[in-house]
């Protein structure tokens, strides 16, 4: 009887070491640990980490499609027309007809550009974007190829009492969302009202809703001023100088095949006629 009890607690030992050995094996994980690729949890690579191609991501669904705003010179509509056009959008069809794919305009609101780009609405922002030191961290951007300037709008018959950044600090002013003209109310410690797009911000000028307004150097040449739709305001202090840039999501080839792009594009000289066309020749960067 001792003799067969000792041979059962014998066989339970065994049995007890080699299911501690299998778990001790595994370490625990399950073939569904591994991740398609092969890599595990273990050397911190999950499945689809790896950065896609964006280039080949706009080649495969045969469209770029570009973010913009109501901007002119730059993107704008004609009376009557569906057509975006302007220096950036022309330029954007020429680059989309470089990697064969078809271009496609969505208007965008301006502060939401980088939700909009990293959520795969847009593929890329182009519309005379100011390269700011925020904009270059969280965007693979472009080589600069124009360069601005952010000015202040005001009416025109009072254009020599605000002829200074200084002169103007007790006005209230009119800003784009999430602007180079935000920033530069901050900076010179303006009193602002953001609204949507800066033609809204011409706008409140014009009505008288805001006694000023800071945009784009480019914009106000094209839409203020005589001959203009707001011939009745004018430009004034100019508050910085810039340059202008296309973004794309971070770590995007798009970037890298746009500069190429552009230096072809100066190279053959189709990049100054187009900028000639929209009277930006000026701004370009050669």
């Amino acid at each position: 009887m001792k003799k067969a009890l000792a041979i059962i607690l014998s066989i339970v030992t065994v049995l007890t070491c080699v299911t501690v050995l299998a778990s001790c094996g595994d370490n625990g994980k399950n073939p569904s640990d591994t991740t398609a690729s092969g890599a595990t949890e273990a050397d911190g690579t999950t499945e689809g980490t790896a950065a896609e191609s964006d280039l080949a991501y706009v080649k495969g669904k045969g469209k770029l499609v570009v973010g913009i705003t109501d901007f002119a010179p730059m993107d704008y509509k004609e009376k009557d027309s569906d057509e975006w056009i302007g220096f950036d959008a022309d330029m954007a069809k020429a680059f989309a007809k470089s990697l064969g794919v078809e271009v496609e305009f969505v208007e965008i609101v301006w502060d939401n550009k980088l939700a909009d780009l990293n959520g795969k609405n847009i593929d890329c922002v182009w519309n005379g974007m100011t390269l700011t030191e925020d904009v270059k961290a969280k965007m693979e951007t472009s080589k600069p190829y124009c360069t601005n300037a952010q000015v202040i709008v005001v009416p025109a018959d009072k254009a020599e009492q605000y002829a200074t950044a200084e002169a103007c600090k007790e006005l209230s002013f009119a800003v784009e969302n999430g602007s180079a003209g935000k920033d530069m109310a901050v900076e010179n410690g303006f009193k602002y009202t953001e609204v949507t797009a800066q033609s809204d911000a011409v706008a409140e000028v014009a009505s008288g809703t805001s006694d000023a307004a800071i945009i784009d150097l480019l914009m106000a040449g094209a839409m203020v001023g005589e001959g203009t739709g707001f011939a009745k305001l004018t430009y004034t202090a100019k508050l910085n100088s810039e340059d202008y840039g296309v973004g794309f999501r971070k770590g995007s080839d798009l970037a890298a095949a746009l500069n190429d792009f552009f230096a072809a594009s100066l190279a053959d000289g189709s990049m100054e006629k187009v900028a000639t066309q929209y009277g930006v020749q000026e701004s370009l960067i050669k």
